[in-house]
């Protein structure tokens, strides 16, 4: 089994051999640009660099999947906003919004989607790096495309704070534009599988119960991740970071194929609100352990979490650029070693 077959069949719910080691966020590596000659900022609009650093991280890693786009500004820029690539900065930055769209409750009632919008902004370069990962390694590789949550969205079109507000005041407001910003996950997502995505993962990392509480969640954030997951197809995975365990119910009555948790998120107290049938992939600190971690810590997180009764291992996050390969490697050559002690069928 190789590890697009082991990647997709967990997903599925299917026979596999063991855990798999894979991702549904940005997984580029400092290494990849060195090694191609690529500066950072230059990677994000060029198809051909996207797809040539993903490949990478597989091919040197093992991790089993590769996986674009790398920053959050994609759908926010097809919307109109003004992204900062932050060409000009000799630091490793991911871009930002630097003009927003919606600067008023006015906006956020008359905001539309443009005609063909696959077609704005950067989405054709996401696509192109889809397809071209597909026909390079996608025989052996699970190849996967992520679009934000429409929440998370939200908070990038317009000034966080004040949609924050405006949950508490106006839900109504807020689901108006969120049911538009729906839309276009369910429009990307389509346009993603067809580019050559064998799952799609939706982040919905803006939805922190940090500050959402559970009421305000199922008000402004359940009903569309359920229509999500209900018209975007299989196989699919829902990340939501922070401290989830007071949603865990809420993320698998979405819909989603699986649960993807961060290491805020307590897995034994998962289980025993939502069972062992459902699936739920975690939780490697992205940053403390892949980045600043040796080899042997990034293995004995990686046990840790599979102790915890993850399904299959992954970065609890993006895992930042400047993880050394050996960490990122240690991580799947130790799944490699126990997943199979460690993987159980689910049975549905």
């Amino acid at each position: 089994m190789n590890s697009k077959e082991r990647v997709l069949n967990i997903l599925t719910n299917k026979d596999a051999d063991r855990m798999a080691c894979f991702s549904g966020m940005g997984s580029v590596l400092t290494a990849s640009l060195e090694e191609h000659g690529y500066k950072f900022p230059t990677v994000h609009g060029d198809a051909v660099k996207m797809a040539k650093t993903a490949a990478y991280t597989y091919r040197a890693t093992g991790m089993e999947s590769v996986v674009v786009p790398y920053d959050m500004c994609v759908d926010a820029e097809a919307l109109g906003c003004v992204m900062n690539a932050y060409e000009d900065v000799n630091q490793l930055l991911y871009p930002t919004i630097k003009e927003k769209i919606i600067h008023n409750e006015e906006e956020m009632k008359t905001l539309t989607i443009p005609d063909k919008v696959w077609e704005k902004g950067r989405y054709p370069v996401v696509l192109e790096a889809l397809n071209l990962l597909k026909n390079d390694v996608g025989n052996e590789a699970a190849v996967c495309g992520w679009l934000l949550g429409p929440f998370t969205m939200a908070g990038q079109i317009m000034d966080l704070n004040d949609l924050f507000k405006l949950v508490f005041k106006k839900p109504d407001l807020v689901n108006g534009m969120l049911e538009v910003l729906t839309d276009l996950v369910i429009t990307m997502a389509a346009k993603f599988r067809e580019a050559g995505a064998d799952y799609i993962c939706i982040r919905e990392m803006g939805a922190t119960t940090d500050v959402l509480s559970p009421r305000n969640f199922k008000q402004v954030i359940d009903p569309h991740l359920e229509r999500i997951f209900a018209n975007i197809g299989s196989p699919n995975v829902l990340h939501i970071c922070g401290s989830t365990n007071i949603v865990m119910k809420n993320m698998l009555a979405s819909g989603a194929d699986a649960i993807s948790v961060e290491i805020k998120n307590n897995l034994q107290k998962s289980r025993e609100d939502i069972g062992y049938d459902p699936l739920i992939f975690g939780n490697i600190d992205a940053y403390s352990v892949l980045v600043l971690g040796t080899p042997d810590d990034v293995a004995q997180a990686t046990i840790n979490a599979m102790e915890a009764s993850v399904d299959s291992v992954w970065p609890s996050c993006d895992i930042w650029p400047e993880a050394p390969v050996a960490n990122v490697k240690a991580m799947v050559d130790t799944v490699k070693q126990y997943g199979a002690e460690k993987w159980v069928r689910k049975n549905k």
